[in-house]
């Protein structure tokens, strides 16, 4: 299946939108289920960096871990869950507009299921995926257009 995508457009520069966006720590402030975020370790952000996301699913709270796969400051950021049932695959993209005064934040996720999370992609994560994504996007909008 192809990934569900979403894009809003911010008044802030691109630098600004990806520091933030790409803030592990700030994922709380915008998206919804998410409990607390942080970096592992203190090294570099760079490819191959993790960080642990605790997320509400349901009733309980699960730690998750990714790994950034690509990143190219101010303008691309990639990462892949690496424990768990349902490991997300998530690209976000900041593009200028307005000569870098404005930005548009794009954001593809997918999904891979392993064990039991093999039924549960198809069947509820993409689905509340879809529906969630708009929201987080509106929130991370408000959020940076308010600083």
């Amino acid at each position: 299946m192809a990934p569900i995508t979403c894009a809003t457009e911010v008044d802030r520069p691109p630098d600004e939108v990806f520091a933030y966006v790409t803030d592990p720590t700030h994922f709380v402030e915008w998206q919804r289920n998410v409990v607390s975020g942080h970096m592992d370790g203190n090294g570099p952000r760079g490819v191959g960096a993790r960080f642990l996301t605790t997320r509400r699913i349901g009733f309980a709270k699960r730690p998750v871990t990714s790994e950034i796969t690509h990143v190219d400051p101010p303008r691309a950021w990639g990462v892949r869950g690496i424990d768990g049932p349902i490991r997300a695959l998530v690209n976000v993209t900041v593009d200028p507009l307005d000569e870098g005064r404005r930005s548009r934040v794009s954001i593809a996720i997918d999904f891979e299921g392993h064990g039991i999370g093999r039924a549960l992609v198809p069947l509820v994560v993409r689905r509340d995926a879809a529906k969630e994504m708009s929201d987080n996007l509106h929130k991370l909008r408000k959020r940076l257009e308010s600083d």
